[in-house]
């Protein structure tokens, strides 16, 4: 499910970096989103630097540096961008040099970099002001990649939680409604609008959709810990949120109080070459 804010997609609003406050409700909580959002694949992030020309590396929307921290491992040098002081502050304590500005208005200072990543994040920036952006900083043959967990709830869970959502949350129908859609309905609009942002950049090649499909197995305790760091949640007060994660909770619960949950984690990505191409993004798996 997208952490994006309550517009339907497919509407003309559909652009969440409008809705950028949305964004900051994350650092509500800074250590339980650390706690227990999930990491991103192995194979992606070996990817990303086996593809970026040297090890400098911009973490966009950093967080409290998940992918930072992935990137760090793999041997890379890297600085991390987050306009969230709490978020901020989580990541560098835990290792991640961080400055804390929005992306469009950031200054590199003349530093360049062999690769720009955003994780769960490019959504929040101004599509066309971001890729521009990033083709000013990346060396040439540099890497600019935006990647997005997508999840797909078991269909007894994603029912909890879509008849929890409709009682709490019945301003926000759509919400309930997604629970029960593929996970790409939602996600689809946001791998559109960073590709053609990195078109009209004019300094990429033609970007790619690279894929990798994994598992993870979730026990109730660790699920209900996750919930709270989504966006539809990040800013309801408890009378809301404790009948939703009762009612899943009961669920996971009658199923034994773990399930597997299936993920797909997209990557929108391209090189700096300063060409512009045209056509549609080449799908390639990782998996």
């Amino acid at each position: 499910m997208p952490t994006t804010p309550p517009v339907r997609p497919g509407d003309p609003a559909y652009e969440p970096h409008q809705f950028r406050q949305a964004a900051q409700s994350f650092g509500t909580d800074a250590q339980r989103y650390d706690r227990a959002r999930p990491r991103y694949p192995d194979a992606l992030v070996e990817r990303i630097v086996a593809g970026s020309p040297g090890p400098d590396l911009l973490d966009v929307g950093c967080g409290t540096g998940i992918a930072s921290r992935q990137f760090q491992a793999a041997g890379c040098r890297v600085l991390g961008v987050e306009p969230d002081e709490r978020m901020a502050e989580v990541a560098r304590r835990l290792g991640t040099e961080v400055d804390t500005a929005t992306f469009e208005t950031w200054d590199p200072v003349g530093r360049e970099y062999d690769a720009v990543v955003a994780g769960q994040a490019w959504h929040w920036l101004d599509p066309v002001a971001g890729a521009a952006k990033a083709a000013r900083i990346l060396r040439p043959g540099g890497r600019l990649a935006a990647f997005w967990n997508v999840f797909q709830l078991p269909r007894e869970v994603a029912d909890a939680f879509a008849a929890a959502c409709q009682q709490v949350l019945p301003d926000v129908p759509f919400l309930a409604q997604a629970m029960t859609k593929q996970p790409s309905d939602g996600y689809q609009p946001l791998f559109v609008t960073a590709v053609d942002g990195m078109r009209a950049a004019e300094a990429f090649g033609e970007p790619e959709q690279w894929r990798c499909d994994w598992d993870r197995t979730y026990t109730r305790d660790a699920w209900l810990d996750q919930m709270p760091t989504q966006g539809a949640f990040t800013r309801l007060p408890p009378e809301k949120l404790t009948p939703v994660l009762e009612g899943v909770g009961t669920v996971i619960d009658g199923m034994g109080g773990s399930f597997t949950m299936r993920y797909t984690t997209v990557a929108v990505t391209c090189t700096r070459t300063g060409n512009t191409r045209t056509g549609s993004p080449r799908t390639i798996s990782t998996a």
